[in-house]
């Protein structure tokens, strides 16, 4: 399967694009280039890829329009990578649907580490449908979560969520009524060496109730914030 996994790197620098194709190609996955964020979105929106590596500061559309512009359509993974690794730049990038965060200079090892993570937790299901009979299935009213397939749906519509908030919603709704605070949840989704801020975790409940609300109020409201401690995850039976 991972001969056909496909993986799009995005960055003005071409010896960037170079090292980080090398280290991927090692790996068998095929890999596409893009050297601004014009081309990288025109890319990004015609073809399915498993991940996109995408700089932040390029001239003209950056990293932050390319993924903002992405996530009005698609869920595909996104890693930024971008020599600026200030706070301010940590939580945009987060905030406009971001996975995963790595800061200029990093080992070409650790990226393919991030990207085999990445990829450990997310699925082509965001653009393919599956009729198979799920396993690993948690439902509630208005909202049923399919795990063999990372497929969500609110009151029987597909709600398409990036990899960081399935984990999320998936994690929550597996201890319904048990409160969470920030940090723990930063522990149990941000698998690896995280260091993030707590408003990280803000930021991805605030898009799973948006992006759920679209299509189910009610389950929308299951994602409960218990004000000053964390969130849960809470049943309702109307």
């Amino acid at each position: 399967m991972e001969e056909n996994i496909r993986i799009l790197v995005v960055d003005d620098e071409d010896r960037i694009r170079r090292l980080l194709k090398m280290y991927l190609e090692r790996e068998n996955y095929v890999i596409d280039e893009a050297e601004n964020g014009e081309i990288a979105l025109e890319m990004a929106l015609a073809q399915n890829y498993d991940c996109i590596l995408l700089d932040i500061m390029m001239p003209g559309m950056d990293g932050i329009e390319v993924c903002q512009h992405l996530r009005e359509s698609k869920a595909t993974p996104v890693i930024m990578l971008t020599a600026k690794g200030e706070e301010v730049n940590r939580v945009q990038g987060f905030e406009v649907g971001t996975d995963d965060y790595i800061v200029k200079p990093f080992s070409p090892r650790e990226v393919v580490l991030r990207v085999k993570a990445l990829l450990r937790r997310s699925t082509k299901s965001s653009f393919i449908q599956s009729d198979t009979k799920a396993k690993d299935l948690i439902v509630y009213p208005h909202l049923t979560i399919d795990n063999d397939a990372h497929r969500v749906t609110a009151d029987g519509i597909d709600v398409n969520l990036t990899p960081k908030e399935y984990e999320l919603l998936y994690f929550l709704a597996k201890a319904p009524d048990k409160v969470f605070d920030r940090e723990h949840l930063l522990k149990e989704v941000w698998h690896y060496e995280f260091f993030g801020d707590l408003r990280t975790v803000d930021t991805h409940v605030k898009r799973l109730r948006e992006k759920l609300n679209k299509v189910s109020e009610m389950a929308a409201k299951m994602i409960v914030t218990v004000w000053g401690v964390g969130y849960k995850f809470e049943v309702t039976n109307e």
